[in-house]
């Protein structure tokens, strides 16, 4: 199989050596806006250089990896749909609503595949918690708190460009949330703090946030997330229900310290960032990405399932901007 792989950065680079790595993949072909970075990593890699991005649809790949700037997707998306190429797409389709629904009319009219990188739904912890959901081993569930938080801000020219703190971190909550426990968000309140490093209120965004979410059964949720966690990298969910409880995310690397006497105590090596912390994630969610092109399974993330964590996020940034209680049935594309 010959994939072709759109943006070098980080994850991009961190994809493609997954994708190498890959029995099934044959050839991998990297395309960058910058060449240069391009042909830095096909070099290192083993991979091919394309000239340009639009080459890469030119060259007769199988399907295509997007993981170019975010601004990028949309447009992406909508070049292999035409091209009749399935598509793994990191999140997001697009940072807002029309340009999310625009790009899945084009899929949808193509009749092709589009997987989006939520990795959590690929992580064991995350997928041990929705075993237990659905097995009934928590009883009726009652209460859901999930985190996610980074150790340190992105650079300040992200983020204009990211979104804001719901969008571009608390969505894959979101999406996990709906995943694990197999529920729709049917209202939400949240809050920001823009307290911390000026760039937060130079770019219109908070810099830790706070959301209480109500699910169609009754179940609460919280979900929290901060760009300023000098612990380390810790995401989390705890999940309560009337038979029992647990965690996902609590392990030695946790950068969680106790006050108790007989607590564990402070991890030697708390988790740095998200490609360490979710590395076999991804690795998989590109295996069953390679799965589907190969008719071998279903799509486990489409593009419908993305929209709805992004109308969750939408929900509040509009609770948060109007400091309210915003119901989901006013965001579109439900």
């Amino acid at each position: 199989m010959r994939i072709g792989l759109v943006g070098t950065g980080r994850i991009g680079t961190f994809h493609s050596a997954a994708l190498s790595r890959h029995p099934e993949v044959t050839s991998l072909v990297v395309a960058d806006a910058d060449p240069v970075r391009a042909a830095g990593l096909a070099a290192r890699t083993g991979a091919v250089a394309a000239p340009s991005v639009a080459d890469v649809f030119a060259v007769g790949v199988d399907a295509v990896v997007i993981t170019a700037a975010t601004s990028a997707h949309a447009e992406l998306i909508g070049r292999a749909a035409r091209a009749g190429l399935p598509v793994f797409c990191e999140k997001p389709i697009a940072l807002g609503l029309p340009g999310t629904l625009a790009a899945l009319a084009e899929v949808e009219a193509a009749g092709t595949v589009l997987q989006l990188g939520f990795q959590r739904r690929f992580d064991a912890g995350y997928a041990a918690a929705r075993e237990a959901v659905r097995s009934g081993r928590l009883g009726r569930l009652h209460t859901v708190r999930a985190l996610t938080s980074d150790p340190a801000p992105p650079p300040a020219a992200y983020l204009p460009l990211s979104g804001g703190l719901f969008r571009d971190c608390l969505v894959h909550d979101f999406d996990v949330l709906r995943w694990v426990t197999g529920r729709e968000v049917t209202e939400v309140y949240a809050t920001g703090s823009d307290a911390g490093p000026a760039m937060f209120r130079a770019a219109g965004d908070v810099g830790t946030a706070a959301a209480v979410l109500t699910l169609d059964d009754g179940t609460l949720a919280t979900a929290t997330a901060t760009r300023l966690n000098g612990a380390g990298y810790d995401v989390r969910m705890e999940l309560a229900g009337e038979s029992d409880q647990l965690a996902v995310g609590l392990d030695d690397r946790t950068p969680l310290t106790s006050t108790e006497p007989t607590g564990p105590a402070a991890p030697l090596k708390p988790w740095p960032g998200f490609l360490e912390r979710f590395a076999p994630a991804y690795e998989a969610e590109l295996a069953a990405f390679i799965e589907v092109v190969r008719g071998q399974r279903a799509n486990p993330c489409d593009g419908r399932e993305a929209l709805q964590a992004l109308r969750i996020a939408e929900a509040c940034e509009l609770s948060r901007r109007e400091r309210r209680l915003v119901d989901l049935a006013e965001v579109s594309g439900g």
